[in-house]
């Protein structure tokens, strides 16, 4: 009977000991979410810029020429 009462209590106040699990709690934050590389960061916003501005490009394009048939029929 005692160990049904201690064996539950006994896990409760293992389980609830942070410096048992600190290190690893900490060696699985940094593999789940490792610090940002800039340099890739950088090249990712220069790709998104580029192709940001090649679709502006092309709607100014497609803007001009649907201006350009208005005043052709004008």
């Amino acid at each position: 009977m005692a160990l049904y009462i201690t064996f539950p209590v006994a896990l409760f106040h293992y389980f609830n000991q942070p410096e048992y699990f600190e290190k690893w709690v900490t060696h699985m934050k940094r593999e789940l979410y490792p610090p940002e590389d800039t340099s890739q960061n950088e090249e990712f916003r220069k790709a998104i810029r580029s192709v940001r501005v090649a679709k502006e490009k092309e709607i100014l394009r497609a803007l001009e020429d649907i201006e350009q048939k208005e005043r052709g029929n004008a």
